[in-house]
């Protein structure tokens, strides 16, 4: 069965040329609500589901997202390949503005990470996580992103606070000093639960700003944000429909598995009622 590819970013993503819509899905899952409907239909030849971070017209601050839901929802109806589109402060010189920085790793400043996994409640689970983004996946954006004339920044570490309010300066040059690349305040959740589900991830990240460490630039704002972002969004675009038609079809990446031995607890000890909200992750268990 050909599996279908997420796109997990702004609201109007979708509108790509030659994306033929066929449907908006309502989900409810365990976890809550999604951020919003999904956009489903066909590009290339390829199922693809959209789903708006923040919800349409920017409704969801980060800390309100419900990751769980987001990626049961896009795991419920097949997705096994998401692309997550997400604007980040740059933490580098050379890492401008309306660049692409394609993170190969996360460093975690949440405070709510009992809400990044989709185990408990009697069923442990331990996902191997040293190498957070799919090798191959990031490998099709970079190909992507650099035929469709992007200034391409391969690799590199994504540091994800809270928010919803920017750095203070102080935290923005420790940041720096421990070598990171970019900030955000959404994807390693995104990442933690892609990983669970067996969904093979990697970030399209798009700089909109140096946060506010650049003291000879003015700090970053929410005005000077959104006008990077009308840029970036074009550019997004570019990129997805160069790099939809080269994802396999089929499903066998070593994260399309990466629950094999990670599941500590004996099935038969599973609660039913936990086995069944899992059941778009764990059917190949049951």
């Amino acid at each position: 069965m050909e599996a279908a590819i997420g796109i997990i970013g702004g609201s109007g993503l979708y509108e790509l040329d030659g994306f033929e819509k066929a449907e908006e899905r309502v989900i409810t899952t365990p976890f809550g609500e999604p951020s919003d409907a999904l956009v489903g239909g066909t590009f290339a030849g390829r199922q693809v589901w959209f789903l708006p971070r923040h919800g349409r017209g920017h409704r969801i601050l980060p800390h309100e997202i419900n990751h769980r839901a987001n990626l049961w929802a896009l795991r419920s109806l097949g997705v096994r390949w998401v692309i997550c589109v997400t604007a980040v402060g740059s933490l580098k010189e050379q890492y401008h503005p309306r660049d692409v920085v394609l993170p190969d790793q996360y460093f975690d400043r949440t405070s709510r990470r009992e809400h990044h996994t989709f185990f408990g409640r009697g069923i442990a689970a331990h996902i191997a996580f040293a190498e957070p983004v799919s090798c191959g996946l990031r490998g099709i954006l970079r190909e992507s992103a650099t035929e469709t004339g992007c200034r391409v920044h391969d690799r590199g570490t994504y540091v994800n606070m809270d928010g919803p309010a920017f750095s203070t300066r102080a935290e923005s040059e420790v940041n720096r000093k421990l070598g990171f690349d970019v900030i955000g305040m959404t994807n390693l959740p995104e990442a933690k639960l892609a990983r669970e589900a067996e969904i093979a991830l990697a970030t399209l990240a798009m700089v909109t700003d140096y946060d506010c460490w650049k003291t000879d630039e003015e700090a970053v704002t929410a005005e000077s944000v959104i006008a990077h972002l009308h840029a970036n969004v074009a550019a997004a675009k570019r990129v997805l429909a160069a790099a939809i038609p080269r994802i396999p079809q089929m499903a066998d990446w070593p994260e399309h598995s990466a629950l094999e031995g990670a599941i500590m607890t004996a099935r038969h000890l599973w609660p039913q009622q936990t086995a069944t909200d899992l059941a778009p992750l764990l059917g190949r268990f049951l």
